[in-house]
């Protein structure tokens, strides 16, 4: 059962975050479910997974590289299918360096790393999770920047800023 209800939000993730391409972070936004709310810099967007009665909703931001706007990254937090827990995805562009996962510092604190999951064909790119924890909720929904760190090669990592202005209200907000 916990693997089926991780497959159908993972299905849901991907049918509401599936459009995001890395062209623009606007143009992804746009293409990711009905738009039900905005949170500071964070959007709630919803949708029904194909076969479906079920609306899922998840919060959305996407943003690009501002030296590289070919490189860029959406967020997504939604809750289980069961309700019973949040995740972080984040669906970064491919050409990463898998094994070097993905680096999370908020407001220039060193969180951690999110082992990638799985690589989509384009336009997706590569997924990294993590489970929200009530110690890494808090300190996303305190700080003002989460910065999402890509790799290249293991030398070459290349920090991603994600506005955190409006995360703890987004959060408390999502059904």
């Amino acid at each position: 059962m916990k693997q089926f209800l991780r497959t159908l939000t993972l299905t849901v993730a991907m049918t509401v975050a599936g459009a995001a391409g890395f062209s623009g972070a606007g143009h992804a936004q746009q293409a990711l479910g009905e738009l039900k709310g905005e949170f500071g810099d964070w959007q709630q967007r919803c949708a029904k997974s194909p076969g479906s009665n079920v609306e899922q909703c998840a919060l959305i931001q996407s943003v690009t590289d501002s030296a590289r706007d070919t490189v860029g990254l959406t967020a997504i937090i939604l809750k289980t299918a069961d309700q019973q827990a949040t995740v972080l995805r984040i669906l970064a562009p491919l050409g990463v360096l898998l094994p070097m996962q993905l680096g999370l510092n908020v407001d220039g604190k060193d969180v951690g790393r999110m082992p990638f999951i799985r690589c989509l064909p384009a336009p997706s790119g590569c997924v990294s999770e993590a489970m929200l924890e009530k110690d890494l909720i808090d300190k996303l929904t305190t700080g003002q920047t989460a910065t999402f760190i890509i790799f290249e090669t293991p030398e070459e990592g290349i920090g991603i800023p994600i506005s955190l202005v409006g995360l703890k209200e987004a959060i408390a907000a999502l059904p």
